[in-house]
């Protein structure tokens, strides 16, 4: 029996594509989704990357693990061209001061790395880092390799670490980057006096909002 072949124009035909197709895509969408979900660096786990040189504006090679100070770290995703950092600089600059006064590091890093020959040039940095009067490390990560380790994605993102290297707190700054007139929380600064008194941080992880991470 001679086989019926459909034109390629069949609505039919085109129809049952697209259902092979997404029968077909399953199998990576759920791999892609699950790889995702394996990349949030879990709260209690231990401070990764630790020992990677990074370069800082003023030229020196830092670490993680050597920036940390008594009470322990704060790690901040960001850069210097999202809107929302821009937005929410001058809280961020409060909370990195309130926890260098508070015996706990501070490095920001800059994972920009598509822009890196661009605004997020390590002299872009060093002339924002400048006019913000920055106090703190502010580095390059190169082919954003901590960010990848952390699992950050947006900027600015907050990791808070204890003095053992363990994750206490993950998120935002506070409540309301887009309003800081309705801030009701200041979900970090809570974490950093209760990580300072020797307390569990009662809320551990918030939703980050700011600008994708540009990643090569």
């Amino acid at each position: 029996m001679k086989a019926v072949l459909l034109p390629k124009s069949s609505p039919w035909l085109s129809q049952w594509q697209k259902i092979l197709l997404a029968v077909m895509l399953l199998p990576a969408l759920s791999l892609l989704s699950f790889s995702l979900k394996e990349k949030n660096l879990p709260i209690g786990a231990e401070l990764p990357k630790a020992d990677v040189k990074l370069r800082d504006i003023t030229g020196k090679e830092i670490t993680l693990k050597t920036s940390m100070k008594e009470n322990g770290l704060l790690v901040m995703f960001s850069c210097n061209t999202c809107p929302v950092v821009v937005k929410n600089q001058g809280r961020a600059k409060e909370i990195c001061q309130y926890s260098l006064s508070k015996n706990v590091g501070v490095v920001v890093l800059n994972s920009n790395e598509a822009n890196r020959n661009d605004d997020e040039s390590l002299d872009a940095m060093k002339n924002y880092a400048k006019a913000q009067a920055y106090s703190w490390y502010y580095a390059v990560d190169k082919n954003s390799e901590l960010a990848d380790a952390f699992g950050a994605n947006r900027t600015p993102e907050c990791f808070l670490f204890d003095k053992n290297g363990k994750l206490v707190y993950h998120g935002a700054i506070d409540n309301n980057p887009n309003d800081e007139g309705n801030v009701s929380r200041h979900h970090l600064k809570e974490a950093v006096d209760e990580l300072v008194n020797g307390k569990d941080v009662s809320v551990k992880e918030t939703r980050s909002v700011g600008c994708n991470i540009k990643r090569m």
